[in-house]
């Protein structure tokens, strides 16, 4: 949903009620434009990935019902993404009463000095305007949240100027009543302390604020939405049952179902300072899948859609340093550059207890798998023994952090067969320039290795070297 620069040229009350404005609460404002934009064909969740046909109708039901929302699922599956859509569903202006605390309608002030100065100034009261954007409010739940933080306090301030204490007007207001005519998400829910929680029970249910004795009826119109982590939700922390109960609808995320859409959300959340091939994308995502099943890794944590996102930057950041030392143009990624992404990322998983010291060895083995899955998706049935044959009778293919994409590919020589399927190769990763073919080369060159076809060894320096070597050799590097 595209947005204008400007608001509307209204500036009063008056003015306001000439016009064709209708008046809608937020509800029946985001319930109007998610049909409009069904119904016009629109993509209400721009960026949302792999939630078509699970999330996204659930979302759209609880908010056609007029429901508040709480999103449930493991870290990295995109609730906070999700929830800061919505934002688009509301209307682009909305207008409110100039110098109101709550952004209240001109139509139905609710404060009381709004309703005052509406009924002085009548057409009169100065009218401004609200961006979308600026009535969607979050805040991260930590235990130290205090109830002023959400609902409100009493204004010392106020006090001292000379209002008196049984004054509705000395309350300063908190983010919950501020998001009036808005959305509020609250990210990570259970790490509110209980009593927190229970202060937020009358402003979902009988929308009206207590603060300190107070009971200050408002009629608030706000979306409340959530997030939580299912794991935090049964046990480390809670959302109480009373609060459970005033969300009209629980959703449930996941991470994506399948292998595309884990690669969509790579290259469209990953901030890459060079080119990854998209054959590298698929083996990170590949290698983040199975480390999603592997009995050996916390699923009750999770693996998040963070740590394929993070190695994908990881992976180009690596081309990037290759391309500075060695002087090349173009720095794109190779599959030499993956095992950055162990010893880098480790920290970002979970593993169970009794796997201390197998880290490293797990990680590598789901990662091999996951470039032997790619090798077989993209360059199974082709005839690679030209290639092997080149190997036997040159030099090892030598390739590193230091080693530029122009040596590797110089080193299998220029025989016409070995060109043959080099080409073959590239044709069917898309590569084009030497960079991307050099990188296509290495992948060919892992994958016969994983296979046992060639050997392969690293030295001090940091350089891999692939080669022919005997049976016994490669049993002992493969195994």
């Amino acid at each position: 949903m595209a947005d204008s620069s400007n608001p509307p040229q209204i500036h009063t009350l008056g003015e306001l009620r000439a016009s064709d404005h209708i008046e809608r609460d937020v509800r029946d404002e985001i319930r109007h434009n998610l049909l409009a934009a069904l119904r016009n064909g629109d993509d209400p969740w721009p960026g949302v990935v792999g939630f078509d046909d699970t999330v996204i109708p659930q979302l759209e039901r609880a908010l056609i019902a007029g429901h508040d929302v709480v999103m449930l699922g493991e870290r990295g599956q995109g609730k906070t993404r999700l929830l800061r859509t919505l934002v688009g569903l509301l209307d682009e202006w909305t207008p409110v009463i100039d110098g109101s605390d709550l952004d209240e309608h001109p139509f139905s002030p609710i404060l009381p000095e709004s309703i005052r100065r509406s009924d002085e100034l009548g057409d009169a009261l100065p009218v401004a305007w609200r961006h979308r954007t600026e009535r969607y409010r979050e805040k991260l739940a930590t235990p130290d949240t205090s109830v002023a933080d959400l609902v409100g306090d009493i204004d010392p301030m106020k006090v001292a100027a000379g209002r008196s204490l049984g004054d509705p007007e000395t309350i300063h207001f908190g983010l919950i009543p501020r998001s009036h005519r808005g959305i509020i998400a609250i990210n990570e829910l259970p790490d509110l302390a209980e009593r927190i929680q229970v202060s937020m029970l009358n402003v979902m249910e009988e929308r009206d604020v207590q603060v300190r004795g107070y009971s200050l009826r408002l009629p608030l119109d706000v979306l409340v939405t959530a997030s939580a982590n299912p794991e935090d939700y049964t046990n480390r922390g809670r959302i109480i049952t009373p609060l459970k109960d005033r969300f009209g609808a629980e959703i449930r995320t996941h991470y994506p179902l399948d292998l595309d859409d884990e690669i969509d959300v790579v290259e469209q959340e990953a901030d890459l300072v060079a080119s990854v091939p998209t054959h590298l994308i698929e083996t990170l995502a590949r290698f983040t899948r199975y480390a999603r099943e592997h009995p050996s890794i916390d699923q009750r944590s999770g693996v998040s859609a963070r740590f394929s996102i993070a190695a994908a930057e990881t992976v180009a950041a690596a081309a990037l340093h290759r391309a500075a030392v060695t002087g090349e143009d173009l720095p794109v990624a190779r599959p030499v550059d993956l095992q950055s992404v162990i010893e880098v990322l480790r920290g970002k998983i979970e593993f169970e207890s009794g796997e201390e010291g197998r880290e490293l060895e797990i990680l590598d083995y789901l990662l091999r798998k996951s470039v032997a899955d790619v090798v077989r998706a993209h360059l199974g049935g082709l005839d690679m023994r030209p290639l092997v044959a080149a190997l036997e009778a040159g030099h090892p293919v030598l390739t590193g952090d230091r080693v530029p994409a122009v040596e590797v590919i110089g080193a299998i020589g220029d025989d016409s067969e070995v060109l043959a399927v080099l080409d073959e190769i590239a044709a069917r990763l898309d590569a084009d320039d030497d960079a991307e073919r050099a990188s296509a080369l290495e992948l060919a060159l892992e994958g016969l290795f994983l296979a046992r076809r060639i050997g392969k060894d690293e030295d001090e320096q940091g350089r891999t070297a692939y080669s022919v070597v005997a049976d016994d050799e490669l049993e002992r590097d493969g195994a």
